[in-house]
């Protein structure tokens, strides 16, 4: 055994001997498990050095030892012999979550140069959208692509005339990911997780190697400030590489401007379409916009009405599981159990907090601390059945009908515009309302299917149409029953554009990158409710237009065979001209009367 043969090398005493000094290691020390320890023997032979590449911080044994275990114990299974666990220990390290996202840019919308331009972009009017509203301040948001020497970059800008940040804060804002002040904020929003802009700023910072200048001015009377930054990915960290004030025309705001690697291109998900589509989803934006090319477009207000903010609400029991209910307990400022449930939950009266108490079997007095694991399990499955009111909705801010119809018509040419906006809903207990548009006719394409137009808290969702509950919504309604085309398993076939908005404090989206949301049972319904209806409208919308044009058919058969018909009289009967006159109108009114009885 490992200890025996211990014991016939000397390193422990036998019983009834006298414990012997420390032996001194006959060739060489073992480094500590973390790389600190320091080597007394003569420098390693090469093959040695050579079997330990793999090691950062480990320093090896100068020889194998005699006494190796068949386990891979570099040093036997003494106290100072060094093993493969030391050696694997010696290189772990924390990982920085700016360096995670460099190797997994993709998991945030940078997988290639067209996606990156648009996903930059996107990212930095969120920003200036969010900055406008919070502060009151209708928005107007100038976005330019400008060409560099190099055909496969550009130069990105970004301006807005929101609130300004101050100088202080910049750094953080714009190169440092995971940082904001919307992650521990439950209402409807369009960025949460304080990563988007950052994330921007380091894709160029990889492909180009240049910084991200920020020019920001908070008010009239205070200075603009002027920045260069880079991120620290292996500390997560801003580097500011300039500072210093300068002069700006306005009196607050922000202008952002970074260089990337970036394939232009206009059509389908495209620089051009985010843009008209978050003009049809924020109808109070003012946005102009210059390509690559010179050409500037504008896209003009419908509404100078700001929307209302969304208010914070707290969790509902409904939404919460076990492992957040601990972790509540532990950051919470209340010491008893009642109170925590009544301060730190939505829609959890003193009646409410008594019954999940007496069901869970937990005094209400009990103190958070002293909970265990298994009286917090019991607390959380009590929450689920007591009846608690479903959670206020003024978290949620939908664009409501007249503005999504004001939008459409900003960007889309058709003969019809039909809006709804669904009552709200709850599922995991986070309210939220299903927002639905239609805009048919006019100008667009009758042999094509219809084009889908995705929101999510007003923000356009460009890619993994396939992947998104509004698409199997769509594809799951049976358009045949409203008048209109549809394969198998497709969209329908019709002139028409479907806007579909999901407002909500938590949208469950598919990845990181925000393209697509989950299929949620309580979402999916209510989509196809709402889309149900807009069929409906549809469907006596083209028996509308076909009557009319029916109508209108036979009214140009009546116009083209009268004259035939007055022309052939006038020969048989020789009629005057005042009563051929008579003749002729007569025959038309009995003409329109048989006809109105047909419709």
């Amino acid at each position: 055994m490992a200890t025996k043969g211990a014991e016939q090398q000397g390193l422990f005493p036998t019983e009834g001997e006298p414990k012997p000094a420390a032996a001194k290691p006959s060739r060489a020390t073992s480094s500590t498990a973390n790389g600190a320890g320091e080597s007394a023997a003569p420098r390693p032979s090469a093959a040695a050095r050579a079997n330990d590449d793999a090691s950062d911080d480990a320093t090896a044994d100068a020889e194998p030892s005699s006494g190796r275990d068949r386990s891979g114990s570099a040093g036997g299974s003494g106290s100072g012999g060094e093993t493969v666990a030391h050696r694997l220990a010696a290189k772990q390290r924390e990982i920085s979550v700016s360096e995670f996202f460099t190797k997994n840019r993709h998991l945030l919308g940078f997988d290639n140069p067209r996606k990156a331009l648009l996903t930059a972009i996107k990212e930095a009017v969120d920003n200036s959208l969010d900055a406008c509203e919070e502060a009151g301040i209708l928005p107007d948001v100038k976005v330019e692509i400008l060409p560099t020497p190099r055909e496969d970059r550009f130069r990105v800008v970004v301006e807005d005339n929101g609130p300004g940040i101050v100088k202080q804060q910049l750094p953080h804002v714009f190169a440092r990911l995971l940082y904001g002040s919307k992650f521990h904020v439950l209402k409807q929003q369009r960025g949460q997780q304080g990563i988007g802009i950052s994330a921007a700023a380091m894709y160029g910072q990889l492909t180009t190697g240049k910084p991200l200048s920020v020019i920001s001015r908070i008010g009239k009377k205070h200075p603009a400030n002027y920045v260069e930054l880079k991120i620290d990915t292996a500390r997560n960290k801003p580097e500011v590489l300039r500072e210093m004030e300068t002069d700006w025309e306005k009196e607050h705001g922000t202008r952002i401007e970074l260089e990337l690697e970036a394939k232009v291109q206009k059509g389908k998900q495209s620089v051009d379409e985010y843009l008209a589509q978050t003009a049809i989803a924020n109808p109070h934006v003012r946005i102009e916009y210059r390509d690559w090319e010179g050409q500037v477009t504008v896209f003009e207000r419908a509404t100078k009405t700001l929307p209302a903010q969304p208010k914070q609400i707290q969790p509902h029991p409904y939404g919460v599981e076990v492992g957040m209910l601990g972790g509540m307990m532990k950051t919470t400022e209340a010491k008893k159990l009642a109170a925590f449930l009544k301060s730190d939950f939505s829609r959890v009266s003193p009646r409410v907090a008594e019954e999940i108490c007496e069901i869970a079997k937990v005094s209400p007095d009990a103190r958070l601390t002293s909970l265990e694991p298994e009286k917090i399990e019991a607390i959380h499955q009590a929450m689920s059945q007591v009846k608690i009111l479903a959670p206020a909705t003024d978290c949620i801010v939908p664009i409501g009908e007249a503005g999504l119809v004001a939008g459409m018509k900003k960007v889309i040419n058709a003969d019809l515009y039909l809006a709804e906006t669904r009552a709200p809903k709850i599922y995991r207990g986070n309210p939220f309302v299903v927002e639905v548009g239609v805009a048919y006719g006019g100008e667009l394409p009758a042999e094509e299917p219809v084009r889908l137009v995705r929101f999510a808290n007003r923000v356009p969702l460009l890619y993994q149409q396939g992947a998104c509950v509004s698409t199997k919504a769509i594809i799951t309604t049976d358009w045949r029953n409203y008048m209109l085309q549809q394969p198998k398993e497709s969209l329908p076939v019709a002139p028409m554009v479907i806007v579909v908005h999901l407002a909500s404090a938590w949208v469950p989206f598919t990845s990181e990158a925000k393209e697509a949301v989950a299929h949620y049972p309580e979402i999916l319904k209510e989509m196809r409710l709402s889309l149900m209806e807009m069929g409906r409208k549809i469907a006596t919308h083209i028996r509308k237009t076909r009557r009319a044009a029916d109508e209108a058919k036979k009214r140009d058969y009546i116009d083209m065979f009268l004259p035939t018909v007055v022309e052939a009289l006038h020969e048989i009967l020789a009629l005057d001209k005042p009563t051929l006159d008579k003749t002729s109108g007569n025959l038309r009114d009995i003409l329109e009367a048989s006809r109105k009885k047909m419709v």
